[in-house]
């Protein structure tokens, strides 16, 4: 790919050029319709019988705007474009570290999809965690490389208007991957100028990034496109290098309006996977070393969604249908020379797919006898036409294949939801969602594991608000949910590595849900969230993407409380501070131990933001804390903890220019991004190998500087 990167670059260029000579002012439209959990919207009768409206009530600014009579869990919030354009990251991922108690990590560089921890788990790479770009969503089922993969490297921070995110398994409208959380991320549809930037910083570090509006016809065209590059401290370049777009037109017309939205994403990568400590320690290898040096890995993702709205005082409709291809060309070795002495243990993970879904909501505003109630009836349709393999591979040329296949998983999922306000103290939420799949794999180069499975969940979900009383409000959740598992494992027989037989795993595993919170604004100018939660899920069986076959697990329980506060003392300056503390364990008491490795326990994130000051200065320090965790199941082995701290400081000398610098790892600590307990093998090393810790470092103290002019 890397030949054609000039060739796309300056056709983005081009691009971007034609645009901007095109020049209007462009005029500033909404085009989303409130969603739960942006508006309160209700309707009355006058004693004529005339239908009132009430007004909206919108968030889409920051997390200092209340949500008293909004929402409706502790754990659900929205974050928008003023917290994060204050708010310093080394990749798009960590975007969704503004979700109270999530982390965002990496064990491979750049490229690949973080590895996210929230709520006691660790989700992987998004398993769990349901994230969607303007509805739809980003996680991927029976991905080769695991299951729920959800790759936001296509996301641009400067594009994003809002992001709701929802904690828990209590929400209708969230079906699969959903039960630990969802965020729902939204684009501009109009942005009063246009924006050009530059960031230059260390290890080799660019971006060049160009977005804005235009006034096209009845409607706006928003756009947006980037070119990223970061070679990284690594002794092996990461060479990472991204070409990233987005173009979005939206008319709006009275009651409705519409939206098309087109997105496309290139990449590649060497890959800079996580090391032996023992080999760090003896001195043979430099900490940012690795083993194998022909790691690495492609991406591309190419999308088009379609969405119509419609809203008056009795009723609100919105449809809304995607495509989207993705491809992914994925070489790793993590055990180094276990399995094969000779060739080495590189495995490849070819994945590539077309996705089509659709989306349908109608609510209506209506009446249950003198109360005010609001009832949803949705339907969500999504199929996944998928081909990947599993291979073993020496310097990414293929030696043999483990297994091969194609995939196709399709989903119909039906819901209900009525939110009913009972008095001026007190309004529910109760909902009911059906989700029926249907796995098929057929080619496969193993055939008895080749099948078709179909299966089905009801999932009940229920909220009570108490209040608002002295400006806080106290909430009780509970629901059941569910996690789907890859259609490859769900139709396994036959291991493919050994030739023995095997189980196949549960097509669907449920998940049971609760949580007890409270949300007050008593404080001037202070928003306060605190929760207890519990989670647990049923016995099942994972599908094992590095291996090819699946994996027994026992049933689990996660439990654990969360604060996140948000402190206005002045429209210039902000405080937050977000911790969470969570227990995970497998239930049973399993032989070997029953904690979950991996599993995060402690998060605390704190920061201050400024701006407008002394003229125009803005910015402000971030800490993040990712504590120790278990790394195996008798606890014998446990991580050290992460500690990150960074900093932003700008200066707008006035409407058109900006200069900001950014300082990551300001205490230049050495810690570990990740840490995973396993058994591999170097090349001087005993057939057998060794069980050893092994991690990918964070980087070290670097900075990056940007310019950008506005017009």
């Amino acid at each position: 790919m890397k030949k054609n990167h000039s060739f796309r670059l300056t056709l983005l260029s081009l691009a971007i050029a034609v645009s901007c000579s095109a020049y209007a002012h462009a005029e500033y439209t909404e085009s989303e319709i409130p969603s739960v959990a942006d508006s309160d919207k209700k309707v009355k009768k006058t004693k004529d019988d005339k239908t009132v409206e009430f007004s909206d009530v919108v968030v889409t600014t920051e997390r200092a705007d209340s949500q008293i009579g909004i929402a409706g869990s502790a754990s659900q919030g929205n974050v928008g474009q003023e917290q994060l354009k204050y708010r310093p990251v080394t990749r798009p991922s960590e975007i969704l570290e503004t979700v109270p108690g999530l982390i965002s990590s990496q064990h491979s560089g750049e490229g690949k999809a973080a590895q996210y921890y929230l709520r006691g788990f660790n989700l992987d790479h998004g398993t769990d965690f349901l994230t969607q770009i303007d509805g739809v969503p980003v996680n991927l089922t029976s991905h080769s490389h695991g299951q729920g993969w959800m790759d936001t490297n296509f996301l641009i921070p400067e594009m994003i208007k809002t992001m709701d995110y929802q904690k828990g398994n209590y929400y209708a409208e969230n079906g699969d991957f959903s039960s630990a959380g969802a965020a729902n991320i939204h684009y501009f549809d109009a942005l009063p100028e246009h924006t050009v930037k530059f960031t230059g910083g260390s290890f080799d570090y660019y971006r060049g990034l160009v977005m804005g509006a235009e006034k096209v016809g009845e409607g706006n065209l928003a756009y947006a496109g980037e070119t990223v590059h970061n070679g990284g401290p690594w002794t092996v370049s990461n060479e990472y290098l991204k070409l990233n777009g987005v173009l979005k037109y939206s008319e709006e017309h009275g009651n409705s309006g519409f939206s098309v939205t087109g997105m496309a994403m290139a990449a590649d990568w060497n890959s800079t996977d996580q090391i032996p400590k023992r080999a760090v320690l003896d001195g043979s290898l430099d900490r940012f070393g690795n083993i194998d040096p022909t790691d690495g890995g492609r991406s591309d993702r190419y999308s088009l969604t379609t969405e119509w709205h419609r809203q008056n005082a009795k009723s609100a409709t919105k449809l809304m249908a995607y495509g989207l291809y993705t491809s992914l060309d994925l070489f790793s070795n993590f055990t180094y020379f276990l399995d094969d002495p000779i060739n080495g243990d590189q495995f490849g993970q070819p994945d590539k797919r077309f996705v089509s879904g659709f989306k349908a909501s109608h609510t209506l505003f209506h009446k249950l006898g003198k109360l005010d109630s609001e009832s949803t009836f949705g339907l969500q349709f999504r199929n996944d036409n998928i081909q990947n393999a599993l291979l073993s591979t020496k310097a990414q040329q293929t030696l043999s294949t483990t297994r091969s296949d194609t995939v196709w998983v399709s989903s119909l999922s039906p819901y209900f939801d009525n939110k009913t306000t009972w008095t001026d103290w007190m309004r529910t939420n109760v909902g009911l969602r059906f989700d029926g799949f249907r796995f098929n794999v057929s080619k496969s180069n193993v055939l008895e594991n080749n099948g078709n499975t179909t299966d089905g969940m009801v999932s009940p979900k229920a909220g009570i608000v108490f209040g608002p009383w002295a400006d806080t409000e106290f909430y009780l959740n509970g629901g059941l949910g569910f996690h789907s598992n890859d259609a490859r494992g769900i139709n396994t027989r036959i291991d493919p590595k050994s030739g023995t037989k095997v189980d196949p795993a549960a097509p669907l595993a449920r998940t049971y849900g609760a949580e007890v919170g409270v949300r007050s604004n008593l404080v001037e100018g202070l928003n306060s969230t605190l929760s207890i939660w519990w989670l647990d899920i049923d016995s099942e069986l994972l599908f094992v993407g590095d291996a090819g076959t699946t994996e027994a697990t026992h049933p689990s329980r996660r439990y654990g409380i969360e604060s996140a506060n948000y402190y206005s003392p002045t429209d210039w300056l902000t405080f937050d501070a977000d911790l969470s503390f969570s227990k995970a364990r497998f239930r049973g008491n399993p032989d070997g131990g029953s904690y979950i490795p991996g599993s995060v326990e402690t998060v605390i994130a704190s920061g201050a933001t400024f701006h407008d000051v002394f003229g125009g200065f803005y910015g402000g320090p971030r800490l993040r804390y990712f504590g120790p965790r278990a790394l195996i199941e008798d606890n014998s082995v446990r991580s050290k903890e992460t500690l990150m701290v960074s900093a932003m400081m700008g200066y707008e000398f006035n409407k058109h220019w900006k200069l900001q610098a950014e300082v990551f790892n300001l205490l230049d600590r050495k810690d570990s991004g990740i840490d995973y307990n396993y058994t591999s093998r170097l090349p001087n090393e005993a057939v057998g190998g060794i069980n050893d810790v092994h991690f990918h470092p964070v980087e070290p103290l670097s900075f990056r500087m940007t310019l950008s002019t506005s017009f």
